[in-house]
């Protein structure tokens, strides 16, 4: 981080000598996927805070905008100043709101949650008002090349004592979202390795009858189209899969369409669960508002960290809406644990999406949370009670276009591109 910027003191005389001396991105993918976590230190020794910054596919500049931007603005607030300064850095780039700046701003507004939580001697779930529940309901992601493949790890899962579970089956060639491929492509077409959408809307109804007949009638499952459908296709999907109840149908169309996502909804038998690609919190209010949505999936530090998500979850409890956090391989630890202070502590949450990170991200972040009879609890210490290894970290360098390696083939059988 370079420079300082002492005209960015607040306007009014601080409470005691805490600062905040130094703001700074770490890097690191034990598990091969980059993740962005903030530091921002203080003048206190040993007190300091950590946030998750993940935005995967443009990692560097997240840390960019941390590192010469936005943390120099910070050097000398008072850290406890939450409110005042994720305003501040909101309104600084003139042009707001995108992933990149309010992944950034998460990394920092997270950051300063943990060093609240640790002053007080409290996880910040307490700083919230405490719990409603014990623990988070989570699920996991099921996919296979075939039906009998997802239906198998399913099956895994559920043994493990989780109650909801993802489906989603792959296709010939290149597969489909959150599932491989098998061999052979599309015979006969100029682009064998395509995303057919005629072929997924046979296929996935055919999955979910199998599934229920095959896992029964308990487990909670969930299907993800990853915003490939128009609005009519989102419907006809929908409809052909009332009779395998799922818990919800995710992101049936892409969010340049959420003006049409309330008529989806309404003509959906299932409930629906979107906003994942949002890189706003006032997009994220009006899927709410307008009736978009029976669950609202963001990635929270896409708009922006704890800070605007707990506005939302407020939102939501008077609204009769749901919240299911995104939480794959790509939130860190950190971010899984923001997702799960906000689970416990409103009414409003329906379903957390969880992933079981390695040894390597253990060791790199010291009290990362670990599922438990398929739910996720809460760390009892200060803050997040999560650490960050940094001299571990630096061994784990990340790699640049991981996402687009496979995002560019993602096409239709005639060579089309298609959405990711």
């Amino acid at each position: 981080m370079s420079g300082t910027m002492p005209e960015t003191q607040a306007p009014w005389p601080g409470r005691d000598g805490l600062r905040i001396t130094g703001v700074r991105a770490v890097v690191t993918a034990p598990e091969g996927v980059p993740l962005v976590v903030v530091r921002v230190d203080t003048s206190e020794p040993g007190l300091y805070g950590i946030g998750c910054a993940t935005f995967t596919q443009r990692f560097m500049a997240v840390a960019v905008t941390v590192d010469e931007h936005v943390g120099p603005m910070l050097i000398g607030r008072h850290p406890a100043d939450i409110e005042d300064i994720t305003r501040m850095v909101h309104f600084s780039s003139y042009w707001r709101n995108g992933p990149v700046l309010n992944n950034a701003l998460s990394g920092i507004d997270q950051a300063l949650w943990d060093i609240a939580g640790k002053r007080a001697g409290m996880p910040v779930y307490e700083l919230l008002g405490g719990r409603v529940r014990a623990a988070a309901d989570t699920y996991l992601h099921a996919g296979g090349a075939t039906a009998e493949e997802t239906i198998e790890t399913a099956r895994e899962i559920l043994a493990l004592g989780y109650r909801h579970v993802r489906l989603q089956v792959g296709a010939p060639g290149l597969g489909h979202y959150g599932a491989p491929g098998s061999a052979g492509g599309y015979p006969g077409q100029p682009y064998p390795d395509g995303w057919d959408v005629q072929r997924y809307l046979r296929d996935t109804p055919a999955l979910f009858e199998r599934a229920r007949s095959e896992l029964g009638e308990e487990p909670g499952l969930m299907h993800d189209v990853h915003s490939r459908l128009s609005p009519k296709q989102a419907v006809a999907l929908a409809r052909r899969l009332e009779p395998y109840r799922l818990f919800f149908l995710e992101d049936p169309i892409a969010p340049e369409f959420y003006d049409r996502l309330p008529e989806v909804r309404e003509a959906a038998p299932m409930p629906i669960a979107a906003g994942e690609q949002l890189g706003s919190v006032a997009d994220a209010a009006r899927l709410v508002r307008e009736g978009g949505v029976d669950l609202l999936r963001l990635h929270v530090s896409a708009v922006g960290g704890l800070t605007p998500a707990r506005k939302l979850v407020a939102l939501c409890e008077l609204s009769g809406v749901g919240t299911a956090w995104h939480s794959p391989a790509d939130v860190s630890p950190v971010g899984a644990a923001a997702n799960v202070a906000l689970d416990v502590t409103t009414p409003a949450f329906q379903i957390q999406e969880g992933h079981v990170y390695g040894d390597a991200v253990h060791e790199v972040f010291p009290g990362t949370l670990q599922p438990r009879d398929g739910y996720l609890y809460p760390n009892d210490a200060p803050g997040w009670g999560i650490e960050l290894d940094e001299a571990l970290a630096v061994r784990y360098p990340p790699e640049t276009h991981l996402h687009e390696r496979w995002a560019v083939r993602v096409r239709r059988p005639d060579g089309g591109l298609e959405a990711p």
